[in-house]
């Protein structure tokens, strides 16, 4: 079934659908082939992708969008050789589809597995990362899923030129290029329109603000996998090496301040707390703003006089996703006050802790219930490809199906396959 891009959304889904029952079947070889012919083009045809992109952040800045959204939205020589080597790293991943799970021979011969199969066809509503568009198409097409992806409009020109990329490197890998449509018409009437197609679309996936995810989750007609604000934490514990938490805290927070798993929120022990801060005044002078709660003002109130920018903090800073080179400092008492703060105020994203005690740390990886906890690590590694996933399709802060980066086999579900030599139930 072959459609133009100027095709209604419908005809657009429900040629995806017809690609996906074909997809599905496809070799991983043909899959990798046409995954390896994606990252080439990356690397090779960057000019129209780059200029596209230049067209987007002009726009941008004309509208006066927030610093941390155009940060998100650009794209440069070396963020598409990242691209691309995200996806290599997909095709060298094992093929998860027809993988056998588990499997049994009951007492009557029959036998029975499990065996993994895609979910069919995967839409994505997402905002600002051009990148997003890669991804879900890389991991949807390893894993024999169709994707309809609806980028934002902030990223239309982006978008636009990656998905005519992604169909030249299908066409010419024997690939269905119905599998992936780009949908970079920025009219919102097609979200809606997405979110009713249940009939055609299996499962929807939101990345991008609250409010979109909340609008998502809302009106969907189909599953949907998602998180909403990403509040991260870390607990600098008084069992903690200060030199060794300066240097996670700090790249937790400066070494990419627009995503998701950027730290918010540091909870220091008060009796490490002195000399803590003070070595963070001197890391963050001249560079991130901190929100001090109560005590903590205290300690770095004195720090405005040697450049440290500090503002009083707020209720809502303990829950706010700063996204942006600021953070909330509050002091704590022991670490089940760092936990019981972290299960109020948190987002269930990333939290860590800092410590050099045995029993702090495992006790907080045991008692935060979040997707993805840490020990003495940034959380800034909270991503596909770090995880080993090769890239990801979102984060998700959902017990079910999946949780914390998705990639492949979070991509898939499984169906009973039995076998037998003419076994039948008895009366």
């Amino acid at each position: 079934m072959t459609v133009s891009a100027t095709a209604s959304i419908r005809e657009r889904a429900q040629a995806a659908r017809a690609a996906s029952r074909e997809l599905a079947r496809l070799s991983t070889s043909v899959k990798n082939a046409a995954l390896l012919r994606v990252a080439e083009l990356l690397e090779t045809e960057q000019g129209d992708v780059l200029a596209a992109n230049a067209t987007d952040i002009r726009a941008g800045e004309a509208a006066g969008i927030d610093a941390y959204f155009l940060e998100r939205l650009t794209l440069s020589p070396e963020r598409l050789l990242s691209i691309a080597a995200d996806t290599r790293n997909v095709a060298s991943l094992s093929d998860p589809v027809g993988e056998i799970i588990d499997g049994r021979t009951l007492p009557n011969g029959m036998h029975i597995v499990r065996r993994r199969v895609p979910l069919g066809v995967i839409a994505s509503i997402y905002e600002s990362r051009p990148n997003v568009t890669i991804d879900i198409a890389a991991l949807g097409l390893k894993s024999g899923n169709a994707a309809v992806l609806r980028g934002g409009k902030e990223a239309q020109h982006t978008n636009r030129a990656l998905g005519e990329l992604l169909q030249r490197a299908l066409a010419e890998s024997g690939v269905p290029t119905e599998a992936v449509q780009v949908v970079s018409d920025p009219d919102r009437a097609h979200v809606d329109e997405l979110l009713g197609m249940s009939d055609v679309i299996d499962m929807v996936i939101p990345r991008g603000g609250e409010a979109l995810i909340d609008y998502v989750r809302e009106h969907a007609t189909m599953p949907v996998v998602a998180h909403g604000a990403a509040v991260v934490n870390i607990y600098i514990d008084a069992g903690a090496d200060i030199e060794h938490a300066i240097e996670i805290v700090d790249n937790a927070k400066t070494r990419r301040y627009s995503i998701c798993n950027a730290v918010d929120t540091l909870l220091v022990h008060s009796a490490i707390a002195p000399a803590f801060l003070e070595r963070l005044a001197e890391c963050w002078k001249g560079r991130v703003t901190v929100a001090a709660g109560g005590r903590a003002m205290a300690l770095l109130g004195p720090k405005t006089d040697a450049g440290l920018a500090v503002e009083e903090a707020s209720d809502e800073d303990w829950e706010r996703e700063q996204l942006a080179l600021r953070a909330a400092v509050k002091l704590v008492d022991s670490i089940g006050e760092a936990i019981e703060h972290i299960e109020a105020h948190g987002s269930h994203h990333s939290d860590a802790i800092v410590t050099e005690d045995y029993s702090a740390g495992t006790r907080f990886l045991d008692e935060v219930d979040s997707a993805a906890v840490y020990w003495n690590v940034s959380t800034q590694f909270t991503d596909g490809a770090q995880f080993g996933l090769g890239a990801e399709v979102g984060i998700s802060t959902q017990k079910t199906h999946a949780r914390g980066p998705m990639g492949l086999r979070e991509l898939t579900s499984y169906k009973w396959v039995v076998t037998g030599t003419g076994q039948v139930r008895p009366l």
